[in-house]
């Protein structure tokens, strides 16, 4: 059996119970459940032998034993039992809901589905690849809004390859979904050989997911315990369910993150720079950070600001970020030059539109590391190096979406062994060259230090052959106008609330 027809296998099922009015995201969650105990119960048998973590009365032979309502009622009492428990099972089952309302159904799933299989002796990559193809195609329900938790894997892949991870490293995603980011690091650990030591930290210590939603932690944390991570202790807990922005939670070798889409947030963070006084009727909570160096409700500047604060002196980070970070005025040009004076913000990568399942989203990639001040005073950023991914290159979800392919000359030019060495591509004889730098002394000395730079010629605007496809046209208006009627909202809220409007 390979990984897609497990999945194959696994959603056949959904179909049963859409009838029912079960979500893909309720189906994937209920799998998440049963998967759990099934393989806890499988954990105490051979070869294992291991001491069970659920209680008898809880446990996976005793959902078997029952049938009709009291099979329901069971499992209700059992989901809401271990919701309370400590460690990983905490995080899996907290406020765990039964969304089966059948309980023939509930007992087909058990005893057809699951039951079945001997999920433990399956091998990690396969039942764990297994698990990712369901949330991918829990992502694709565009109705059910899962996407936004859903970064594109071929992006995530090319990222973590130029980010030189090294065993060893703890490496955190404060906004982390799904855990994308956190599988693919552990992946490319894996394949540098770690001893026995090295692969038991990379297993319980290396990496740290946090995620402000509960059903969503629950999948992030079941995804890593399907790999290998945290699946032979209890104990240890890869993903937090909290707020990262409402504090520190540590210092990381490395921070990989793709923070939510979305500008404003019912909270403001203000730092020692601001009171945060002119709030909207909508922001109901003030967080200080002292750490900071902004006050702001945007959601991306507080992500940027709380990343390089839990980056270790030396500690390199890659964020997805949309275009406003890149240009915004006000606390946005405060962050950007407080990145390129205390960070090194050596690249940034420009994506096409259509790599997300939230429509028209443009974004970037901005590597950068923490460093110590300089002696001089000067920046920390001497060059900042831009990719540019989106120009002329029009990406679907559907029809043509992004591959790892489409990242091989960014992965080859960034010279992730070697970054003093490399060498740009744009020049007067190559003006479609994607990729080039500019001194930070140039970016410093641009309106409100932006970073929001082009330089490659648009095809589409000198031949209408080369438009994109009318969806991807459709889907950038629909980005704009949002964009335009946000600002507008800001502006009409700080109007309200200034003592002077």
């Amino acid at each position: 059996m390979n990984a897609s027809t497990l999945v194959q296998k696994l959603w056949n099922y959904c179909n049963i119970l859409r009838d029912d009015g079960l979500s893909y995201g309720d189906y994937v969650e209920q799998l998440t459940f049963l998967l759990f105990l099934k393989m806890a119960d499988e954990k105490t048998k051979a070869p294992f032998f291991q001491k069970p973590i659920i209680e008898a009365q809880y446990s996976w032979p005793k959902l078997l034993e029952l049938d009709a309502d009291d099979l329901e009622v069971h499992y209700r009492r059992t989901l809401e039992a271990l919701g309370k428990a400590d460690g990983v099972i905490g995080v899996i089952f907290r406020k765990a809901q039964n969304k089966i309302q059948d309980p023939a159904k509930l007992k087909r799933l058990i005893v057809d589905l699951i039951d079945k299989e001997q999920w433990s002796l399956l091998d990690t990559d396969l039942k764990g690849d297994a698990y990712e193809g369901l949330l991918q195609k829990n992502a694709e329900d565009v109705k059910g809004g899962a996407g936004q938790y859903f970064t594109p894997r071929a992006l995530i892949q090319g990222i973590v390859e130029v980010m030189n991870l090294k065993l060893g490293e703890t490496i955190c995603d404060p906004a982390c979904g799904t855990a994308g980011f956190l599988l693919a690091a552990h992946t490319e650990l894996r394949k540098q050989g770690p001893s026995k030591s090295q692969l038991k930290h990379l297993n319980t210590k290396a990496l740290l997911g946090v995620e402000l939603v509960d059903s969503v932690a629950r999948l992030a944390c079941m995804n890593l315990v399907l790999h290998g991570v945290g699946a032979d202790d209890t104990a240890v807990v890869p993903v937090e369910v909290r707020d990262a922005l409402s504090g520190k939670h540590g210092e990381y070798d490395v921070i990989l993150a793709n923070p939510p889409f979305g500008k404003k947030s019912s909270v403001t963070i203000t730092s020692d720079e601001g009171d945060g006084s002119f709030k909207s009727a909508r922001e109901t909570l003030t967080i200080h950070r002292e750490d900071f160096w902004a006050t702001t409700s945007n959601k991306q500047l507080n992500f940027v600001q709380h990343i390089f604060s839990s980056l270790k002196m030396h500690g390199r980070a890659a964020v997805v970020l949309p275009d406003n970070v890149l240009f915004e005025g006000g606390a946005g040009e405060t962050v950007r030059r407080e990145l390129l004076k205390q960070g090194d913000l050596h690249t940034v990568l420009r994506l096409p539109t259509g790599l997300f399942y939230a429509q028209g989203v443009k974004a970037n990639v901005l590597f950068f590391d923490r460093k110590p001040p300089r002696p001089d005073g000067a920046p920390n950023t001497q060059r900042v190096w831009f990719y540019d991914l989106r120009t002329n290159q029009h990406f679907t979800l559907k029809t043509r979406p992004l591959q790892h392919a489409d990242l091989d000359e960014f992965v080859r030019l960034y010279r992730a062994e070697n970054r003093l060495t490399r060498d740009a591509t744009f020049s007067e004889s190559n003006p479609q060259g994607r990729w080039r730098s500019y001194e930070a002394s140039e970016l410093l000395a641009r309106d409100k230090a932006s970073l929001d730079l082009f330089w490659l010629k648009d095809d589409s605007l000198s031949d209408s052959d080369n438009l994109p496809a009318p969806e991807v046209i459709a889907a950038e208006i629909i980005e704009d106008l949002q964009a335009a009627l946000d600002q507008l909202k800001e502006l009409e809220a700080d109007l309200q609330t200034s003592p002077d409007a």
